[in-house]
């Protein structure tokens, strides 16, 4: 068709993938077309892989580009090859479905070709799907603070990882915050997960009171540092290791050592950038799955707050189900000017 691109086959290991529209504009400002993100994805392909293999993946599609409209794609996509695994998964609502599971390289660049710009595994692999195996810390800046700030987070953090006999290996958000995963054996549910984030998050915040919050309120969280806890909760997922992020200068969330974290700029990491640090250091996570750990020592912790400073569980995100244990889902200063009309929402 005139004015229109013939589609590109890419060789992507045993398989060929078609890329439609290559020359559509994804990204305005720098010029980037789809074939330019697809083509990081291959460059990348490994790594992002093992961030996603066989984890059931979540996908944030821009078909039109990052300033066109976009949906997150929780169902397999319609017409998804027989290569590409699924695997199913239950809502906190009760429903279910089956999500694709990346395995190679060519799943995540059939993926992007439909416009998936990022993507969100869960931290389960899908042989067993009610027990993660990764334990996710995001740090997550407010407004008045920065990247900066969430690295002094993220080095304590690494302390009292440390300390419980965790090791966490931490990565860019794509943004100004900071995800530290920690692989943790498959032994436990999602509930008692994001107990052990919420033991980690308060220790953290008893270090650094001034600049560490785990309130799930945003007005209570000041300019700090939050502990994002609830990311932990059944079917909420972080973008993963490699993945771009919608925004204008296409970043990507970046793994870093632990010696790189200080001196590390987020803006830096985009689709032209990575793939030269990539070709020159690899994987810089791909040991992260020789280990696994145990949450006993957290879960221990946990037990201890709740016996000792009555700090049991915390807010849940506003579309769940009550959960048991649960403190009342509503903001501290409606519940103060408007008890009644707070119980109310609450129990509905």
């Amino acid at each position: 068709m005139a004015g229109k691109a013939a589609a590109v086959e890419l060789e992507v290991g045993d398989r060929t993938v078609r890329v439609s529209n290559p020359d559509k504009v994804y990204f305005p400002e720098p010029g980037y077309t789809k074939l330019d993100m697809v083509g990081y994805y291959l460059a990348v392909g490994d790594g992002i892989t093992r961030a996603l293999r066989d984890r059931p993946t979540t996908l944030e599609r821009y078909p039109d580009g990052v300033t066109g409209e976009s949906f997150f794609q929780k169902r397999a996509p319609k017409y998804l090859p027989d290569w590409i695994p699924t695997a199913h998964i239950t809502f906190p609502s009760g429903r279910s479905a089956d999500e694709m599971c990346p395995t190679e390289p060519a799943a995540v660049l059939w993926a992007a070709n439909l416009g998936a710009v990022t993507f969100h595994p869960w931290p389960v692999r899908r042989d067993d799907t009610d027990h993660p195996d990764e334990l996710r810390i995001d740090l997550d800046p407010q407004p008045g603070t920065d990247y900066s700030d969430a690295v002094r987070a993220a080095h304590e953090l690494r302390a009292v990882l440390d300390e419980h006999g965790l090791r966490g290996w931490p990565k860019t958000s794509g943004g100004r915050g900071l995800h530290v995963f920690v692989p943790i054996e498959p032994n436990w549910t999602f509930t008692q997960v994001r107990r052990a984030a919420i033991a980690c998050g308060r220790e953290l915040e008893r270090r650094m009171p001034e600049q560490v919050t785990i309130e799930w309120w945003k007005e209570e969280r000041g300019e700090r540092i939050f502990v994002d806890y609830n990311q932990t909760a059944r079917d909420r997922t972080i973008a993963s290791a490699y993945s771009v992020r919608p925004r204008p200068y296409a970043p990507v969330s970046a793994p870093l050592r632990w010696d790189e974290v200080d001196d590390a700029v987020p803006q830096d990491f985009d689709i032209r950038t990575m793939p030269v640090r990539y070709a020159e250091v690899g994987d810089v996570h791909a040991g992260m799955d020789d280990e696994r750990f145990s949450l006993e020592s957290l879960l221990e912790l946990a037990r201890r707050d709740e016996a000792e400073h009555g700090l049991g569980d915390l807010p849940y995100p506003p579309e769940y189900p009550k959960m048991p244990g649960e403190p009342k889902r509503v903001q501290p200063s409606r519940a103060k000017e408007e008890p009644a009309e707070a119980s109310a929402e609450e129990s509905g």
